[in-house]
């Protein structure tokens, strides 16, 4: 999904969940992943429920103003959020795929006006990627 280069990412969370298909061996993909793997901005209780009702672990860890804010409540503030920190570590290779593209100065700057002209520049950065990994690994 795109959105306004000032806009955050996380209220995006939903929709971008909405569109995800997990393709599997065989049959129609999935509409719902195993677990969600996010950084601390994801970190919400609408977000955390969301993903509890359609029984998809969210690999999220807790804010730390969060964490206080349990924590001042007691035996109220509910359990520690859990986080699986061996499926969180895989979220950097998504990390450093972003990293990769803002390389290029119009893409981390976001100097194109319309969204259509921004999207046709990450098409065509990840385009790059791709062929340059194509080629390291032919050889």
């Amino acid at each position: 999904m795109l959105t306004a280069g000032q806009a955050a990412d996380s209220p995006q969370f939903l929709p971008v969940l909405g569109e995800i298909h997990v393709p599997g061996p065989a049959g129609r993909p999935r509409t719902r992943p195993d677990a969600v793997a996010a950084d601390k901005a994801y970190s919400s209780r609408a977000n955390r429920t969301h993903l509890r009702t359609r029984g998809i672990v969210a690999v999220i860890p807790e804010k730390t103003d969060q964490t206080a804010n349990r924590k001042k409540k007691g035996r109220a503030g509910g359990r520690p959020v859990r986080c699986d920190t061996e499926l969180y570590k895989e979220r950097n290779t998504v990390e450093r795929l972003i990293n990769r593209l803002k390389d290029w100065r119009g893409i981390a700057t976001r100097y194109d006006k319309t969204p259509g002209s921004y999207l046709a520049g990450l098409q065509l950065r990840a385009s790059m990627i791709w062929i340059r990994e194509l080629g390291q690994s032919t050889q």
